[in-house]
């Protein structure tokens, strides 16, 4: 990086009248970012594109905002402008004039009021159940949004207010990898299906533009930061999804990658510094291996390919050790952030990121929304390397993430592991559950830790547990019932089994959600449909009722949301022998109440043993049945069925 600063005495006189300058036509291509508000704690830098435009000096004539400083790139296309807004700016179109050889030319720069109350904004919580879609699979809501479109419409025949560019990957719901027409219109008609399932906040994958000749319908190789892809929709369009949502009563998490691009990416043809990404030649691909950054052991060979290897070819690795580089994703989530009113984020592939630039990133996010919640993606199994990069956690290092949440990936590997596990031994089964919750003194905060059994990158459940709704039950009340934040992944609630049609894929996983489309044989949207399900969603309306009762109750479930865990692993005698037994109890409680739960693994019922709880609750209980509603002593003799949960409520 080869950065030439410039001090704002050096840019042109501040008496110019921008009325007596022409507007720019073809002098700018970009600006970045796209606007910013008067209150805001973070400085704002203005990245600025356009041909030669390093030969212009730069001014902001009037009062309210200032050139601080000017910076130049390795690229003559290239200035990063420091901007400062002043506290009582007003909200108000201001312009940025470039100059050279007398000669000027003007930009709009659009600078906004604060919306009251915002640094404050409330974010996720163990009060919230997050329900994750990917937005290409699951609605659509136009005829036909991955071709060339000059305007459009929305299947009501309301006319659809922007236009589609060319893009090469195409609509074709038969090829798993290819787009299938998922748009945000199709997320807004199904915000009632979400809330009534009992979710509180949404999570979609990414829904910026992501313009991959192949593969593109996942959005996780971003071809422009500012700007919604134009097959989902666009900026304001991702704007009254959030509205909508938050009048539905869910939050909106919003999944941000800032590890890498993709290669359609428009820098990728004019990068400002030649250090913005990791240029390897020849090409090397990461090495997946986080244990570098905590590991005293570690080659410095082996950090170095984990920081600059590219995840894949097709996504280019960005470099946060340029100051630039990170100054520009600081602004781009807290410009989205303000924009669109989101309530949370989510990190993609968090630990491939540098980690002491990253730790920066989280800091000024937070720090302009103290309350906000970012969760990252920390795929390990491993449990002090998962913990390792939640704030605060006490590294031997000193380095401290500043990242408030964490995935939970070694509980969900325990819980489809456990729940695949017939006869088992000691640490199998049911014991895998009971051993990660021995490993929470590890962790620094419970509360902020991340719960599922699936997401969009691992196989369906469903066909991981061999299409048995028992198991899927089982799945369900642990994540309802066990600490953190619960996330569901789409159609979990239905046990969706992977396209069995087309070669096994991540997109054969991802599979469309049967209603979403015009002219699906069946619609999971409704309770009719479900109700009339062909054989393959036979489970659908017992298991969507299930997750409904589930998740419906925790959202009034102190106990659950904010208690403690005391928990028993069940052993029984089988002769002279004491053995492991496939079931796993435990109590979630406060001063007031408690929760307490029993799954049954086994195909053979559970007679429950009261006595075995008296630590906790002497003498029989009477309580309410979660699942039921039904009244319910818990005293010696109860019978719990086999794969099944039995989930009790009761006060202390």
């Amino acid at each position: 990086m080869a950065a030439v600063a410039l001090s704002a005495a050096c840019s042109a006189p501040q008496a110019l009248n921008p009325a007596d300058v022409e507007e720019a036509t073809t002098q700018i291509t970009r600006v970045e970012p796209l606007s910013w508000w008067t209150g805001m704690k973070t400085d704002l830098q203005l990245l600025v594109q356009g041909p030669d435009i390093a030969s212009y000096e730069v001014s902001i004539p009037g009062g309210g905002l200032k050139v601080k400083q000017i910076h130049k790139a390795d690229s003559p296309n290239f200035l990063f402008v420091d901007v400062e807004v002043a506290a009582q700016a007003p909200a108000d179109t201001y312009y940025l004039v470039f100059s050279k050889d007398g000669q000027s030319f003007k930009y709009p720069y659009i600078i906004r009021q604060r919306e009251k109350g915002s640094a404050d904004r409330e974010s996720y919580t163990t009060a919230d159940m997050i329900y994750l879609v990917m937005p290409d699979r699951f609605a659509s809501a136009f005829q036909d949004n991955d071709e060339a479109w000059q305007g459009g419409e929305y299947l009501d025949g309301s006319a659809r207010p922007w236009a589609v560019p060319a893009t090469p990957d195409k609509v074709d719901r038969q090829d798993p990898v290819a787009r299938h027409g998922g748009d945000i219109q199709g997320l807004i008609n199904h915000l009632d299906y979400i809330a009534d399932l009992g979710a509180t906040a949404i999570w979609c994958t990414p829904l910026l533009l992501d313009n991959q000749p192949h593969e593109s319908y996942h959005g996780y190789a971003c071809a422009d930061y500012y700007h919604i892809d134009p097959r989902f929709g666009d900026n304001e369009h991702y704007k009254t999804f959030v509205a909508k949502a938050h009048e539905k009563g869910l939050k909106v998490i919003m999944d941000i990658v800032t590890n890498h691009c993709g290669t359609a990416h428009w820098w990728m043809e004019d990068a400002p510094f030649k250090d913005w990404y990791h240029v390897n030649n020849p090409y090397m691909q990461m090495n997946a291996l986080f244990s570098v950054y905590m590991d005293p052991n570690a080659a410095q060979v082996d950090r170095d390919r984990q920081e600059s290897g590219w995840f894949v070819p097709s996504m280019p690795d960005m470099n946060l050790d340029n100051p630039f580089v990170l100054k520009y994703f600081q602004q781009w989530a807290i410009w989205w952030t303000e924009y669109a009113g989101l309530d949370g984020l989510r990190v993609d592939t968090y630990p491939y990121n540098e980690p002491e630039p990253m730790s920066k990133w989280c800091k000024a996010v937070t720090d302009e929304y103290p309350n906000m919640n970012i969760v990252g993606e920390c795929w390990d199994y491993n449990i002090p390397q998962v913990a390792y990069w939640q704030k605060d956690n006490p590294n031997k290092n000193g380095f401290n993430s500043n990242l408030p949440s964490i995935m939970d990936f070694p509980l969900e590997h325990a819980i489809h592991a456990a729940l695949c596990e017939e006869k088992v031994y000691w640490d199998e089964g049911m014991t895998r559950i009971y051993t990660v919750l021995a490993q929470d003194f590890v962790y620094e905060d419970l509360s902020h830790m991340l719960i599922f059994f699936a997401n969009h990158d691992h196989a369906r459940s469903g066909d991981t547990w061999g299409g048995d709704p028992r198991k899927m039950k089982l799945g369900l009340a642990l994540l309802a019932t066990l600490r953190g934040i619960p996330q569901l992944y789409y159609g979990d609630e239905m046990m969706f089994l992977e396209r069995k049609d087309c070669p096994s894929h991540d997109g054969a996983k991802r599979i469309d959600f049967p209603g979403g489309w015009e002219g699906d044989g069946c619609d999971l949207f409704t309770a009719l449909g479900r109700a009339q399900a062909p054989e393959l969603y036979a489970s659908a309306a017992d298991l969507h009722d299930y997750t409904r009762t589930l998740f419906r109750w925790r959202k009034g479930s102190k106990a659950v949301q904010e208690g403690k865990t005391l928990h028993f692993l069940s052993r029984r005698n089988e002769g002279a022998r004491n053995i492991t037994d496939n079931s796993y109890s435990y109590f979630r409680y406060t001063d007031t109440d408690a929760v307490f739960v029993y799954i049954n693994n086994n195909e053979e019922p559970r007679t429950l043993d009261w006595d075995h709880y008296s630590e906790f609750v002497s003498g029989p209980v009477k309580g309410t049945d979660v699942l039921t509603g039904e009244p319910v002593t818990l005293q010696n003799g109860v019978s719990v069925a086999p794969k099944s949960a039995l989930i009790v409520e009761f006060s202390r």
